[in-house]
């Protein structure tokens, strides 16, 4: 899911969508008007699945699209090699994704676990 929203509004730290991908901003910048144009916006941002880093220039008073982004708690059930089994705790959903490299060794059955879902995505971001 997503919404959209002008860039004067958007936030170091808050969410937009790069090239199909939910980005962290990182930086905004801003230019003054020309004589004939309106401000600039400089958005540099880094991708939440993919940790690249992306910038985009747009007007401010442009639109554009903001993801949704979902922040929530999971047990871990199984560990299954690189692959780590999850259960959601508040919608009983299971599910399978690769454990990140930075979480490798500290994710055992029964601990509970925080990710973040946007746009058919998820990503574990603490342990």
């Amino acid at each position: 899911m997503k919404e959209l929203a002008e860039v004067r509004t958007l936030r170091v730290n808050r969410y937009v969508i790069v090239d199909d991908e939910p980005c962290k901003i990182m930086s905004i910048s801003t230019s003054k008007p020309g004589k004939h144009g309106e401000a600039k916006a400089r958005i540099e941002a880094v991708g939440i699945f993919d940790g690249q880093k992306r910038s985009i220039v747009h007007p401010v008073k442009h639109k554009v699209h903001v993801p949704m982004i979902d922040k929530r708690t999971a047990q871990v059930l199984a560990l299954m090699g690189a692959n780590v089994q999850l259960m959601d705790l508040e919608t009983y959903e299971t599910f399978e994704m690769p454990v990140p490299d930075e979480f490798k060794g500290q994710l055992e059955p029964g601990k509970e676990v925080q990710y973040l879902q946007a746009m058919g995505k998820r990503k574990i971001t603490r342990a």
